[in-house]
């Protein structure tokens, strides 16, 4: 019998008769790519290996057309390995150096956060970079090192003396160790910075077959989404009535969340010396829970005692919306007072009396609170009564949610990996557990103090063994689906390195955990309903990401300085904003970049919103109650809750790719990104802040919080980038409209730059729009609803009819406002939804309409322009 076709054997068997030349080679201690040296003093032990003389693609399960693809662009990448005389569990190599180039890098501050650096050498390095882009200009192209994972290994760079780039590979473990790697570092060469992320990441989903690419992937049902997370609001005394009033409050004023993140705090966790069956009690802030562990899988008493029909109807419970800034107002005075005490003993002080008693006059003024204004819910649950289950709890809660506020497709839960911070307890569940000693990797010695980690190392995890990993997550999550919750936000991920001495190292200890969320989440949450969050290692996207296709690209929104900076509620914002975009670049190609919550009231919420509006994914807050500027939020969301979502992902423009928009008191943050019918670049203001490799944490720059210029033209955008847009990059003329300068401008792909001024924590919105020309005359290109900050991603059709005497406009557009286009010519009839209309039109070719909400259209207004 002849044997069964195999389409990729036959075809990268064609692809490798007909290779082109390799672009790099290793010689005489130069790593060269087409000719031109690119590293030096590479040491003699370090070795370079073609892609197609390692990987086997036809081991790989990646999609026919992926692998053609990456098998067709393989004589642009290569491997690095290096070999050592003695087997180790860590060990560190140089690469080579390099001086005087450009690069971008992207390097771990925290365990869980990685953030942007650039340099012009790999002295200039930071600890912990998960991988570094050349910028080449002698052959117009940049080249990527990419540390990856070979074997029971992990790897990162690192900065070394005379500009040295050094490579960190790591087990874990004592028990599992190596002298020799043949791929441990991928190099990759494009002449598109945008194209060579694209390239580098799929030949790496291919040659390692652990991960696959977002666009392998389905997207959760809230990408596109208006919702509210409950943690800024609540900390760890969130309860069902601040839920409830929580939404009710959005639907009260005409935004309806389309999904919820109840977050940390509804979990049934305690202590070690607390009595086993209990929750803890009056948890207020994060951190008092750091080491607390999950003695059960079902909610915690505030949400088990919850009675079905407790707040429908006429006789709801009342709840008293200031209580939550009260519990936390009042545990914000103990924890400082804590703090006055530890500081006083540090001093050597020796009667710490008079503050002991003040800690104890607070403690007991929180009990009191606690006390005194409770949930509003009856004490007394099903297991007690003997009633129904579906009658109590998180079932009867998240029904009654849904059968009050219509709209609300998605309620989701916060957990961590390991459960909670602490991991599970031993032996409150039917899990194999032990509570396992942290050790943090000395590739972590640069990062930023983190009292996450002080705290986890301080009281160890409670780690299910890894061979129960699929049973500990179904046991979790089946209970949350047949209780309504449709997704989660797994959080505190990168925990796993911390405790893999025992289980054969951080590699093989990530995979048995990560398979088992992976396949709980595809027979509890549709496979796509989690946010992964505090994942930001390399660890995670290239073993942990098969199923999972979202996650958090910064950091945690932060209202104010932790470090005491008064000027860090403005800085930190930019910070977070540069963290988003810069992660985006190599993380969306494995998942959906999540720009995470902000909070509506804060006095940089336009300049998040502005960045939201054109993230291209799901827009979210974390509103305190009664805290909330509906007017800002409307600019972002529709009264149903969905959003003018952008088509992809933000990036930035490649002008910044190797700039510093933090602290170089010069550079914009500029990102592009498209709409269904034009492009899109938002300018923004980030200078003020940013990283000391010294102190280790982020600090405030106050000589660059000012105004800065910049510039921004049509070619910022990179048309090539989306296949749908490669008609609208050909365009001779653009509509631009300036968002916040409320300014149309023409221009063509040679005109001079915009120029702009963008004043400190601001932004601006570019909306191009390529302007139509109808018959002989009129000219016409629509620019969108103008009361929404991307106007242009209001837009959902466009068809233009240039028959005839009359040319046509026909537009379908999603919301109500202010609809604002460019005509050359006044129109000679409107229609709106089939009924004539009066549009305002100008010399200066603004044409406006006041376009109707229809709920019966799901929004969408139907508008004719005759010219």
């Amino acid at each position: 019998m002849a044997p069964s076709n195999n389409p990729v054997n036959s075809i990268t068997n064609l692809l490798r008769s007909s290779s082109l030349e390799k672009c790099f080679d290793l010689c005489d201690g130069k790593l060269s790519v087409n000719g031109l040296p690119l590293l030096h003093d590479v040491p003699s032990n370090v070795t370079f290996t073609p892609f197609s003389s390692v990987c086997n693609e036809s081991e790989s399960d990646a999609p026919v057309p992926l692998v053609q693809q990456v098998q067709a662009l393989s004589h642009k990448g290569g491997f690095l390995g290096f070999s050592l005389d003695e087997p180790s569990d860590s060990m560190l190599n140089s690469l080579g150096s390099f001086t005087d180039r450009n690069f971008l890098s992207i390097f771990r501050f925290k365990t869980w956060w990685s953030t942007q650096w650039v340099g012009t050498s790999g002295s200039d390095l930071q600890m912990e970079t998960q991988w570094v882009v050349l910028d080449v200009p002698e052959i117009k192209s940049y080249v990527m090192i990419l540390p990856i994972i070979e074997g029971g290994f992990r790897s990162a760079l690192r900065p070394g003396n005379d500009g040295h780039v050094m490579i960190f590979a790591e087990s874990g473990s004592s028990r599992v160790k190596s002298s020799f790697f043949n791929s441990i570092a991928y190099v990759h060469v494009s002449e598109n910075p945008f194209n060579l992320m694209k390239e580098a990441f799929s030949a790496i989903r291919v040659h390692l077959n652990t991960f696959k690419l977002l666009e392998e992937k389905s997207l959760p049902s809230v990408v596109d989404k208006f919702g509210w997370c409950t943690w800024d609001a609540f900390y760890l005394t969130v309860e069902p009535a601040g839920v409830w009033q929580g939404v009710k409050e959005f639907a009260d004023a005409g935004v309806n969340p389309r999904f919820i993140i109840i977050d940390d705090g509804w979990q049934s966790v305690n202590g070690d010396a607390d009595e086993p069956n209990q929750d803890a009690k009056n948890l207020v802030l994060g951190g008092e829970q750091m080491t607390s562990r999950l003695y059960r899988f079902e909610e915690c008493e505030k949400f088990r005692r919850y009675k079905g029909g407790s707040f429908l109807g006429s006789n709801s419970l009342s709840f008293n919306p200031q209580r939550p800034k009260m519990l936390i107002t009042k545990a914000i005075e103990v924890e400082h007072a804590l703090k006055a005490r530890d500081k006083a003993l540090l001093s050597g002080a020796t009667d710490v009396s008079e503050i002991e008693a003040k800690i104890n006059k607070v403690k007991q003024e929180l009990d009191d609170i606690f006390k005194g204004e409770g949930s509003s819910l009856p004490n007394g649950n099903h297991e007690r009564c003997g009633c129904n289950a579906d009658d109590y709890g998180m079932k009867a809660f998240t029904r009654d949610l849904r059968s009050q506020f219509k709209g609300l497709d998605d309620i989701w839960v916060w957990h961590a990996l390991c459960g909670a911070w602490g991991g599970v307890r031993p032996g409150a569940t039917h899990l194999d557990c032990k509570v396992v000693p942290c050790n943090v990797s000395p590739g972590l010695d640069g990062t930023m103090p983190d009292l996450a980690v002080d705290k986890i190392v301080e009281g160890g995890i409670g780690l299910v063994h890894p061979s129960q990993a699929g049973d500990f997550y179904d046991s979790m999550h089946s209970h949350l689906a047949k209780s309504g919750v449709t997704g989660v936000k797994v959080d505190v991920i990168h925990t796993l390195e911390y405790v893999s001495e025992d289980y054969g190292g951080r590699v093989n200890l990530s995979k048995a955990y990560y398979n088992g969320l992976s396949e709980s989440l595809s027979k509890n949450f549709k496979g796509t309903g989690i946010i992964s969050s505090m994942q930001q290692c390399n660890d995670f996207f290239f073993l942990g990401t098969k199923q999972i296709s979202m996650g958090r690209v910064g950091d945690d929104f932060w209202f104010q300085d932790p470090n005491g900076d008064p000027n860090g509620v403005f800085w930190l914002q930019g910070v977070h904003m540069v963290h988003c975009a810069y992660n985006s670049l190599w993380m969306g190609q494995i998942i959906q970049p999540d720009w995470d919550m902000f909070q509506s009231d804060h006095v940089c919420a336009k300049y998040h919103a502005g960045s939201r509006a054109i993230c291209g994914g799901p827009v979210y807050i974390s509103d305190s109650l009664g805290g909330h500027d509906f007017d800002l939020i409307k600019k972002l969301v529709y009264p149903d809750g969905t959003i003018p979502k952008c088509q992809q992902f933000a990036l930035p423009t490649r002008d910044c790719l190797f700039a510093n928009p933090l602290f170089d008191n010069k550079s914009l943050l500029k990102l592009w990104n498209f709409n269904k019918h034009g492009g899109v670049i938002g300018a923004f203001n980030c200078q003020g802040a940013g990283w000391d490799g010294n102190l280790r944490r982020i600090i405030g720059h106050p000589q660059c919080y000012k105004p800065v210029s910049g510039s921004v033209h049509v070619n910022d955008i990179e048309w090539d980038q989306c296949k749908a847009a490669n008609g609208m990059g050909e365009a001779e003329v653009y509509v631009v409209y300036l968002d916040q300068a409320e300014t149309l401008l023409l221009v063509t792909p040679k005109s001079d730059p915009i120029q702009v001024t963008i004043q400190s924590s601001s932004f601006e919105i570019f909306s191009f729009v390529p302007l139509k020309t109808l018959g002989p005359v009129a000219k016409f290109a629509p620019i969108g609803l103008t009361n929404m900050f991307n106007s242009g991603g209001t837009i959902q059709e466009l068809d233009y009819n240039v028959a005839g005497d009359a040319p046509k406009a026909r537009i379908k557009i999603k919301g109500g406002g202010n609809f604002l286009a460019y005509s050359n010519v006044a129109p000679k009839t409107c229609y709106v939804n089939g009924a004539k209309a009066a549009p305002e039109w100008s010399a200066d070719g603004k044409l406006k309409l006041d376009l109707p909400w229809i709920e019966e259209t799901d929004g969408i207004s139907e508008v004719t322009i005759v010219l």
